[in-house]
């Protein structure tokens, strides 16, 4: 059991460094993308920066970064509204199984909600049990959508 406080607020530019760190491990988990450190800071920037749509959150302890969850606005025409796609959740390996990713995501909803979205979708890396798990446990049903993309500056 955890006795620090683990603080959940919004993310600071001078957490980057700290968010590039943890999306370079959820990264190597995932066989879709590469570690690329300028990458992860250029995106967690706009994240940061692009206003209103967009929410990323860190859970901290004693002013250390131990976790992270972004999402951004998506409009759904199958919703007829606002859906917000979440775009990463991670918890450093030393910080996992106490509640904290739960924490996050329950703020991220809160968020959402606060958007008036109608749903939450997420993509995960179907190889990743213990995402699939987690998520599961968290309420989320696994649909028959799969993901394609199609990168514009090969």
């Amino acid at each position: 059991m955890l006795t620090e406080e683990i603080l959940i607020v919004p993310a600071k530019e001078e957490d980057i460094p700290a968010m590039s760190t943890l999306l370079g491990k959820l990264f190597t988990i995932e066989d879709d993308f590469e570690v690329d450190e300028n990458k992860q800071k250029s995106g967690l920037n706009l994240m940061l920066s692009n206003g209103p749509g967009r929410q990323v959150l860190v859970a901290k302890i004693d002013g250390t970064v131990i976790g992270m969850c972004s999402a951004q606005i998506n409009i759904s025409t199958s919703e007829g509204g606002i859906s917000v796609l979440i775009e990463d959740l991670i918890i450093n390996e030393d910080y996992r199984n106490h509640g904290i990713g739960r924490k996050l995501l329950a703020c991220i909803k809160e968020w959402a909600l606060s958007k008036s979205a109608k749903r939450m979708t997420l993509l995960l890396d179907i190889r990743n049990s213990k995402a699939l798990s987690f998520y599961s446990r968290q309420g989320w049903i696994l649909t028959n959508m799969i993901s394609m993309h199609s990168k514009l500056n090969a």
